[in-house]
């Protein structure tokens, strides 16, 4: 055992020192952006170095403006070269730029709704019977069962400037769909009940409306017309948690599925409900690329949740992004983007 080293730092003291938890070095370390100086061979602890003090605070910071790990990984290799990190910087900036003036528009949206609730307006949505499914298909994995979670037994209908999305969470996954649409009306978000969408789907109408009216939806699919009452619950808000549109990932495909199918797993069960699920633990190798871990150094997500989530995201580029041991994991694709909660070990 090497003991306390004169100049190092253990991991406990270099996270109260950098503002990071012990659980983000450890996932920094096994992403390739911060490796210990020293692991004692006997007990694998880690020891960094006073230089190493100084890139994990900087990481902290990164970390604090949601920076993602590629970006965060490129400024710790290039803190040297000024020109480089002030680009990507700048980069940043302008992605959270612009998710600002997303925000105005919606509180802008807000004042809208507010000052005609007393007269509510008419939306109707028209889809291609193709975009419609496609689009329900992506997100219905995620479709809470929870009876006691009324708003999450629905999907989501919202508009954003001739697209609709639609949105599904259960809590531990969340999926989002845009669907090419004609959005008369006002702009609206409206839950509507899960088995409501998959009556009009299995129609294979080629051209599908929703009339959105208060409380009421109404489609019109083929030769089917019927109703529905939009769900009387929040919806939670999901656009705080999606990426920005530049922020890819990794790319994956069949060679990381037959790893989580055939690879080591551990076995947990959920507090909430009891359920056990099988929990795989990803990581990244010295080329970047996402592996299963056979360790617990990592991130755990649910076995299950990250297939479905795969396979819904439907055929053509996959990329997932991991981001820390407690954000979101993202798959996105041209379809769709699923963000999956990480399983705490």
């Amino acid at each position: 055992m090497l003991g306390a080293m004169e100049g190092f730092y253990g991991i406990g003291r270099l996270a109260r020192m950098s503002g990071l938890t012990i659980s983000a070095l450890r996932f920094y370390d096994g992403a390739g952006v911060l490796t210990p100086a020293v692991i004692d061979p006997n007990t694998g602890y880690r020891w960094y170095s006073g230089d190493q003090v100084v890139i994990a605070q900087l990481i902290c910071r990164l970390r604090r403006t949601r920076m993602p790990l590629p970006d965060i990984k490129q400024i710790v290799a290039s803190r040297h070269m000024p020109e480089r990190v002030d680009v990507l910087l700048a980069a940043h900036l302008e992605r959270l730029e612009q998710g600002l003036a997303d925000a105005r528009r919606q509180l802008s949206d807000i004042h809208s709704l507010l000052n005609t609730k007393e007269s509510p307006m008419t939306t109707t949505l028209t889809f291609t019977g193709s975009d419609f499914r496609t689009a329900l298909a992506a997100v219905r994995f995620a479709v809470s069962t929870d009876p006691a979670l009324p708003a999450l037994g629905g999907v989501l209908l919202d508009t954003i400037a001739g697209t609709v999305n639609l949105v599904a969470t259960d809590r531990y996954r969340l999926a989002v769909a845009p669907a090419p649409a004609d959005v008369e009306g006002p702009a609206c978000a409206a839950a509507v009940p899960a088995a409501f969408l998959d009556s009009i789907a299995a129609t294979e109408a080629a051209r599908v409306v929703l009339t959105i009216e208060g409380d009421t939806v109404t489609a019109r699919a083929g030769g089917l017309t019927c109703t529905a009452t939009v769900i009387d619950e929040v919806f939670p808000d999901y656009r705080r948690l999606m990426p920005s549109e530049d922020a890819e990932g990794v790319r994956i495909g069949g060679r990381l599925r037959h790893a989580i199918v055939n690879g080591p797993s551990l076995t947990q069960r959920r507090d909430a409900d009891g359920i056990e699920f099988e929990t795989v633990v990803l990581s990244t190798d010295d080329r970047g690329d996402i592996v299963i871990s056979d360790g617990t150094e990592g991130i755990a997500v649910n076995r299950e949740f990250i297939l479905e989530a795969m396979d819904a995201a439907g055929e053509g580029q996959l990329h997932l992004r991991l981001d820390g041991p407690i954000t979101p994991l993202i798959i996105h694709s041209a379809r769709s983007t699923s963000l999956l909660m990480p399983v705490r070990l």
